[in-house]
């Protein structure tokens, strides 16, 4: 009957210290700060899209480094930045795909809100 309250009480004890080194873990990984259009995919647009997507660069197609542009088009964006290089509607059109790390941005960037500033 001992061995019984003894494993029990081991059983208990090796649960407890296992929660709580989770829930420290946990506590002490800091949470990612949300994705904006003006820090994160303005950069991006402003590097990979121009000059075509940025008037002020010459670009006569849809303003991209626009807040109310990319925000509305995002979906449409991630799609054409992930195909392949020789797909039709690839972008950006005569340059080098975005890396995988500029396309996660997007998609973070979607998955946060969609926020501005």
């Amino acid at each position: 009957m001992k061995k019984i309250y003894l494993s029990a009480a081991l059983l208990a004890m090796a649960f407890m210290l296992s929660y709580c080194h989770t829930a420290k873990k946990a506590a002490a990984a800091p949470a990612a700060a949300p994705l904006t259009f003006e820090a994160n995919v303005a950069p991006i647009v402003q590097a990979s899209c121009a000059p075509c997507h940025v008037p002020s660069k010459g670009g006569n197609k849809e303003a991209l480094d626009v807040y109310a542009n990319a925000k509305k088009d995002i979906d449409d964006i991630i799609r054409r930045i992930e195909l392949a290089p020789d797909a039709r509607g690839f972008m950006p059109m005569r340059h080098p795909k975005l890396s995988d790390a500029d396309i996660a941005v997007f998609k973070q960037w979607k998955a946060d809100g969609l926020i501005e500033k």
